[in-house]
């Protein structure tokens, strides 16, 4: 009975995917047919391209499908209409029009790219046929809508419907792995489990883990069901998840960043004194923690900080070493609240509890701005290049060519390996061939009606729908399934190995000059190189430093989605082992988005401050400094941003002398935040540069 159990949820679920899409391909085919459509393939297709693990996430790509085929017709009607039997205007307004389809796909990479991708690649399936007919334009546009919303409600309807997996409940069990993820990370860490490169391994797959589960929620939002409606009327908690998650994960990066400099400067009274604090918190985390656990380690946290600090204050150490342990302290408990908070929200989603929560910054993706222009620039200039080779060749498969090319230029744009996304596919379109070819002139031809056709295609399609249930092998399975679907007949089935040679030959040549666009024009401006997340990473940390402030905790959650997007783009071109030139860009990400975190907090003190005074200047010419700085990453503007950190120290201790109870506190967390900027700075410097104590 167990395996039975195990299979069921392994081999199990993928043999369902395989029957469900198999079962909306044929509807799809089969209503194609008695509808009298003129290319029931394309109905077919879109079932395939359609074919996802989740209801929500079918029903969230046939939406922007939808949208982007409209769309699409739309704009070829334009392009037919502002210039009729005029190629060469015509293939240059395509070219543009394909340009900037592809770069608004590039730049939101997420669900609602697939709108500019269809966008693109549809007025191209219009305009290349209409060309030679431009008074068939029309009646092209009404044709493919009616084909391609077939497909969509053929693919919808069943998934919705035959053993439907929701994507609500898929999110939950996201939400229960990052908890449970977390909690070991950090215990691992406090027990100094793990080595610098893993940990830096872990925080990029923490960065895809938060874009993974803003992906899934937005997908659970188009599921229409009982089950999932938790997700849907919790959806300000999945946000609010999302950003307590970012706010621990990188208070707790600060400590232990500032904890492994005192281990390494052999600073041992001051990590002496701290270690039973670093027990208190892994001891509460060692075990699934509750809401009166975790309030209780924070009572125990304080006794043991005030028993610490008798400690230190009997001890013999220097002013610096003092700050030192001050900001230990201060990230503690920061850590805690934190942490509290984040385990409130969790619990809540889990356990369907009431809770207020403040309206999230949503998650947002940010691509840099030369990835998005060098993708629109890749398309137009391929897709124009080729109208002109196509043109001049007269070859009857060229647009098929085409329009392949356009359609893999503008996929995969958003992917950050495309050369490899289109390796796969034509690898799978090499298989097709073959299969295709037995499919249709060894199989098809000796059978009589739709359910001998059924009977011929279902083995091969299957064979796709297989492979792409495995994420590892989606691209094969994605070129094998779309290269058979090609072949279905139409109506009135014709048998003509001269039109089956071409059009295959048209979909290989054209995925393969798909992959030589990628590895010739512009070949280093793909999504999440290195050399591109890098000065992006810096640009946001600027943005921290002088965007206008948002009242609440808006600012840190932007900087956080940012930030954590751009690390999630990195770790998608990294694949699963980072080299160290990725692993240098992390650190640096991780350093960065510590003077960010810092920058705010000090940024929102002087905001709120009632009493402008000498150290509330003297931190603005601090954030002022670092924002030079992080212009120009010149030598000489980050010895000035170092300087200015110092006297900001300086002028806030003095400040804190004849200070009230809360305004003590406020000067307190900033003196943490400098000391924080401060050892920061360090990093970008010479090792003998600057000492480490001197704030």
């Amino acid at each position: 009975m167990q395996a039975l159990q195990d299979w069921r949820v392994t081999e199990g679920e993928r043999w369902i995917y395989v029957a469900k899409n198999l079962m909306a391909a044929f509807c799809a085919l089969w209503l194609a047919y008695r509808l009298g459509l003129d290319s029931p393939s394309t109905a077919m297709t879109t079932t395939i391209i359609l074919a996802m693990p989740s209801s929500g996430m079918v029903l969230e790509k046939s939406f922007y499908r939808l949208c982007g085929t409209l769309l699409g017709c739309t704009a070829a009607l334009c392009l037919i209409g502002f210039f009729p039997q005029q190629p060469v205007l015509l293939f240059a307004g395509l070219a543009l029009w394909v340009g900037l389809c592809t770069s608004g796909a590039a730049l939101h990479r997420n669900a609602q790219s697939y709108v500019y991708v269809l966008s693109g690649y549809t007025a191209c399936m219009i305009v290349l046929p209409a060309i030679e007919q431009p008074m068939q334009v029309f009646a092209l546009a009404v044709t493919r809508v009616a084909e391609v919303s077939l497909g969509i409600i053929c693919s919808a309807v069943v998934s919705s419907v035959l053993l439907p997996r929701h994507q609500g409940t898929q999110v939950m069990r996201a939400v229960e792995a990052r908890y449970e993820k977390f909690l070991g990370f950090c215990q691992d860490v406090l027990q100094q489990k793990l080595s610098a490169a893993e940990v830096e391994v872990t925080h990029l797959r923490f960065a895809a883990d938060v874009a993974a589960l803003e992906l899934g929620r937005s997908a659970a939002l188009f599921e229409v069901s009982d089950a999932v409606s938790h997700v849907r009327a919790q959806n300000r908690k999945l946000r609010a998840f999302n950003a307590t998650f970012m706010t621990a994960l990188t208070t707790f990066y600060t400590f232990h960043r500032l904890f492994e400099r005192l281990q390494r400067d052999g600073q041992t009274q001051i990590v002496e004194a701290c270690a039973p604090l670093l027990d208190i918190i892994a001891e509460a985390l060692h075990s699934r923690p509750s809401q009166d656990s975790l309030d209780t380690m924070q009572l125990h946290l304080q006794a043991a900080l005030a028993q610490a600090r008798v400690q230190i204050d009997k001890a013999s150490i220097e002013h610096a070493q003092r700050i030192d342990f001050d900001t230990v302290c201060e990230l503690l408990e920061r850590f805690a609240r934190d942490m509290s908070r984040y385990h409130e929200v969790y619990f809540s989603l889990v356990h369907d509890t009431p809770l207020d929560v403040s309206t999230a910054q949503a998650y947002a993706p940010k691509t840099p701005p030369a990835l998005v222009i060098a993708s629109g620039a890749r398309a137009a200039i391929s897709l124009a290049l080729l109208a002109l080779g196509a043109w001049f060749l007269a070859w009857p498969s060229a647009s098929t060519a085409m329009l392949m090319a356009a359609v893999f230029c503008a996929l995969a744009s958003s992917s950050p390996r495309p050369i490899a996304m289109i390796r796969q596919v034509l690898t799978g379109f090499f298989i097709a061939l073959p299969l295709s070819l037995v499919c249709v002139y060894f199989v098809l031809v000796h059978g009589d009606g739709f359910p001998m056709l059924v009977l011929s295609f279902a083995p091969f399609l299957a064979v796709a729908l297989y492979l792409m249930s495995n994420p590892a092998k989606l691209g094969i399975g994605l070129g094998v399934g779309t290269f058979i679907t090609q072949m279905a007949p139409t109506n009135l089935m014709h048998v003509d190995g001269a039109a089956f040679l071409n059009t295959s030959m048209a979909l290989i040549v054209g995925l393969a000059l798909a992959g030589l666009v990628f590895a010739v024009i512009l070949p280093e401006h793909t999504m999440g190189h290195k050399d591109h997340v890098g000065p992006a990473l810096w640009r946001e940390t600027l943005r921290a430093c002088t965007t206008r402030l948002a009242q609440g905790s808006a600012n840190k959650h932007r900087f956080d989605n940012r930030m954590r997007d751009l690390l999630s783009q990195l770790n998608a071109a990294a694949g699963p082992a980072p080299g160290e030139e990725t692993r240098a860009v992390v650190r640096e990400a991780l350093t960065l988005l510590e003077i960010g975190h810092s920058v705010i907090e000090v940024r929102e003190l002087v905001a709120t401050s009632k009493a402008p005074g000498a150290a509330t200047r003297a931190l603005g010419r601090c954030v002022a400094s670092i924002a030079a700085w992080l212009r120009t990453r010149h030598d000489a503007d980050l010895q000035v941003a170092i300087n200015a950190t110092l006297q900001a120290g300086a002028c806030v201790r003095e400040a804190q002398s004849g200070a009230g109870a809360e305004r003590h506190v406020r000067l307190q967390t900033a003196l943490a935040d400098l000391h924080s900027l401060y050892t920061s700075l360090l990093d970008h410097m010479a090792p003998a540069a600057g000492d480490s104590h001197a704030a």
